[in-house]
């Protein structure tokens, strides 16, 4: 598609020619994300800063159907955010303004270009808590933690970001701007359009404002890497750790690939793993009493020691707990300086991981591909890596495909889904058929030209 020197000054006009870019390299790094190596630059980038901005750029687009892309931080990876048919880039970078944060009502009102760790750190400097943690929060925005409905960590006990969206200021496909809740935490008052839009990926409309209910924060915790001898027994200690009566504040799974080379790949760790060590669990508990948290871990330990395991790392100092979350949060970007890779999201009830780990990696024998599972086993969320390593180019494009969707086939045979946080996006929509019915998917398209009846938001995304 190309757009005419009519439309770039009504947009020009709106923002700024400052904030309008239509040079190849601009569009190429808004054309990509972190999924795998695609490239779907827009005919040009936009940097709006206003809900007004946004509303006037969507009238624009719907007038001459134009596709528009919200683009955030770019650190998805189900291309969610890529410019599949081309068409406006809307950046979201200049919303970046934490707006008000209530501490009387632990409540926080923030735009949607805020960077989650800036989020969560601005306020734990009021004693308040924003749990919502995942790897990439370092750079994400927080607006596209809505748009996926973002995990983490510690999502295990407090929840995702679904769990802390009381209200959003959206801007519909159509230019309307709306509210869609209330700054309360109960609200029965109509259709709840607050959680409608939370996880759908750009494609319903464009979140401005965001106000997120805040927790206290806890003053304690203890971390413990735990190293098991068989994969599946790491697995199967979950469900054990939740049905001996404790609920963790973060329960990760590594298999020894993941670890391995997350060493090579980050300067600074000195974790050592013996040879015979196939996976590890890192587990946190936290709260505000140590004595209880004491007493938490060591029921954990009477459990993980009915299985084969070697000496428990209890990290001690603050610099030891950032050492192992740091091993933790760098194994995407260690598999991917390793190899070209796909990354799956799959879920299922916790206890089902042994069985889907093993499916996975039976699957992979049989399309003779290597996979790296790693993720948030405390939710039965396991990122699934399939590596490209030495496969060849023809069987990556035909082989692969056919391998993941037998683990996506699996995954919902064991009473699970697609996607545990990542979205589906455009990578994974060809595969929405095994998770829902020709019924269900039809709703979804209904509600699609509700809100979008032009089909300008988003493009591409999320239906096959």
């Amino acid at each position: 598609m190309q757009l005419n020197s009519e439309i770039l000054s009504k947009l020009e006009n709106i923002v700024g020619q400052s904030f309008v870019f239509t040079d190849e390299e601009t569009r190429n790094q808004y054309g990509q994300d972190e999924t795998e190596d695609y490239v779907f630059p827009p005919n040009v980038v936009v940097k709006p800063s206003t809900a007004i901005e946004i509303s006037k750029i969507l009238k624009i687009a719907n007038q001459y159907k134009i596709p528009v892309v919200p683009i955030g931080a770019r650190t998805g990876l189900s291309g969610g955010a890529l410019s599949v048919q081309g068409g406006i880039g809307l950046s979201m970078e200049r919303f970046n303004k934490i707006l008000k944060i209530d501490e009387q009502n632990l409540q926080v009102i923030t735009e949607p270009g805020v960077i989650t760790q800036v989020l969560r750190e601005t306020v734990s400097e009021k004693g308040l808590f924003y749990p919502v943690d995942p790897s990439s929060m370092g750079s994400c925005f927080i607006g596209g933690n809505v748009a996926e409905n973002s995990g983490g960590a510690r999502a295990v006990k407090y929840g995702v970001t679904k769990d802390y969206v009381l209200n959003l200021e959206v801007v519909l496909p159509t230019g309307e701007i709306i509210w869609t809740g209330a700054n309360t935490l109960k609200n029965s008052t109509g259709y709840n359009l607050t959680q409608l839009m939370v996880g759908s990926e750009g494609t319903l409309g464009i979140v401005t404002k965001i106000v997120l209910k805040l927790l206290p924060k806890n003053t304690h915790n203890v971390l413990m890497l735990v190293p098991f001898y068989k994969a599946n027994e790491a697995c199967e200690a979950v469900s054990a750790i939740f049905r001996a009566g404790i609920v963790p504040s973060a329960l990760e799974f590594m298999e020894r690939d993941a670890i391995d080379w997350t060493l090579q790949f980050v300067e600074g760790l000195n974790v050592q793993v013996q040879p015979e060590i196939q996976a590890h669990l890192l587990i946190e508990v936290d709260g505000n009493y140590p004595e209880i948290l004491m007493a938490e871990a060591e029921k954990i330990m009477t459990v993980v020691e009915q299985f084969q395991i070697d000496d428990i790392l209890f990290a001690d100092t603050e610099d030891e707990k950032n050492a192992l979350w740091k091993m933790r949060r760098s194994v995407a970007e260690a598999v991917k300086a390793h190899s070209v890779y796909k990354e799956e999201d799959t879920v299922v009830p916790r206890y089902e991981l042994p069985k889907l780990l093993y499916g996975i990696k039976s699957i992979g024998k049989k399309y003779g591909f290597q996979s790296v599972c790693y993720g948030h086993a405390g939710d039965g969320n396991l990122h699934v890596n399939i590596i490209k390593g030495n496969l060849s180019d023809e069987n990556w494009k035909t082989e692969v495909p056919k391998g993941i969707r037998e683990i996506f086939e699996l995954t919902v045979s064991l009473n699970g889904t697609l996607s545990g946080e990542h979205g589906i996006g455009f990578v994974q929509k060809d595969f929405m058929d095994i998770a829902f019915s020709k019924p269900h998917l039809e709703l979804m398209e209904r509600l699609k030209y509700v809100f979008d009846p032009n089909g300008i938001l988003n493009p591409g995304k999320i239906l096959p």
